[in-house]
């Protein structure tokens, strides 16, 4: 039969010293997953059929919500809404609604209940000590998760120090598609805060700009090899050139490891050379992709969203001041960037873009 896994762990909070016990999922199911489960249980019903039932019944319940009401299934989940918001004044105005608004999803007593008389649990050992990265920075841009040729990128967390000079430990760049180095020159190495200057491998194609970043190391002199890789991707910045020209190169953007692009860039309207950034969210709302251009800093000035549901043609303007007013990019793949956007990037992707005349 199968278990819920858990691990007891040291709650850093009590003295003395306690431990907590989390919860470990063994797998984490999407739409593809629950509908192949459902088809599995229920063989005479079709897995596509399935899953678009459960979009629709998502889609469904959203929309409740946003028509202001409660939707309740008996024996199972309740969806409502909350608002998290203080008024000194009763007549004083809301605070905007991406602030305040909560969506709440609650399990009935019934199902509940019906889970913890099934369930059956099973210990897992304590976790080893593991270089543990929680934040990759580039110095010169001061964005997050960007790893920049020209720059230096801050690595910090936990158990990060490692020997300089030991052969088989330290850090590594790793191209999704291609390419793997160790990287050799830092400023400083410590256990919360590595700086080094990257040495980038090239990889198989100008659009494979993604990497992943990991620390091995070993904490006494006998003991085991520890790995710990960062879980966001890295991504170097794309040179677009000539974007001001009649004869543009197309450039492969807002891709992973795929053999071919699933955007590219087709032309610019600008006046100058600029280095700026093009975003594309994930809406689960309305189940599309909103691509915009930002300039280089995090919360500063971003032009119009524009709305992508298929492959094709689309012009994105420029945010004010900016010398790109206009960049043209074509969608190849759809399907494949939504899911790479919801699946590796948690909904949010974004590519530096050093656009050149």
């Amino acid at each position: 039969m199968a278990t819920i896994q858990w691990r007891p762990e040291v709650n850093a909070l009590t003295i003395p010293q306690s431990y907590t016990v989390r919860y470990m999922p063994q797998k984490v199911f999407g739409y593809n997953e629950l509908a192949a489960e459902i088809a599995r249980d229920n063989p005479l019903w079709d897995e596509e059929m399935i899953k678009a039932v459960i979009l629709a019944h998502d889609k469904t319940i959203m929309k409740q919500l946003i028509n202001g009401n409660k939707v309740t299934l008996e024996d199972a989940f309740s969806y409502s809404l909350s608002f998290h918001a203080r008024l000194n004044e009763p007549d004083d105005p809301l605070p905007p609604v991406e602030d305040m608004l909560r969506v709440k999803v609650s399990a009935s007593r019934a199902f509940v209940r019906e889970v913890r008389k099934e369930a059956r649990l099973e210990r897992l050992p304590m976790n080893e000590k593991l270089p543990l990265i929680t934040s990759a920075e580039d110095t010169k841009f001061k964005l997050d998760n960007v790893l920049n040729p020209g720059g230096v990128l801050r690595l910090t967390g936990s158990n990060l120090f490692f020997e300089e000079d030991a052969p088989d430990y330290g850090c590594t760049l790793t191209g999704t598609q291609s390419g793997q180095t160790e990287q050799g020159v830092f400023a400083s190495i410590s256990n919360s805060e590595i700086l080094l200057v990257p040495n980038i491998p090239a990889q198989e194609n100008p659009w494979n700009n993604e990497y992943q970043v990991s620390i091995t190391t070993q904490y006494t002199e006998h003991g085991t090899s520890r790995t710990g890789i960062y879980r966001r991707m890295l991504r170097t910045p794309l040179a677009l050139t000539g974007f001001g020209q009649p004869e543009t190169i197309e450039v492969g953007i807002l891709t992973g490891d795929a053999t071919a692009p699933y955007v590219q860039a087709l032309g610019a309207t600008m006046t100058a050379d600029e280095t700026l950034r093009i975003q594309a969210i994930l809406d689960l709302r309305t189940d599309r992709l909103l691509v915009s251009l930002l300039d280089m800093h995090e919360e500063g000035a971003s032009g119009p969203e524009v709305a992508i549901t298929a492959d094709g043609n689309y012009s994105l303007s420029g945010f004010s001041e900016s010398a790109v007013s206009a960049l043209d990019i074509r969608v190849n793949n759809y399907a494949a960037l939504k899911e790479m956007i919801r699946n590796d990037y948690s909904g949010r992707l974004v590519d530096v873009l050093e656009v050149t005349v």
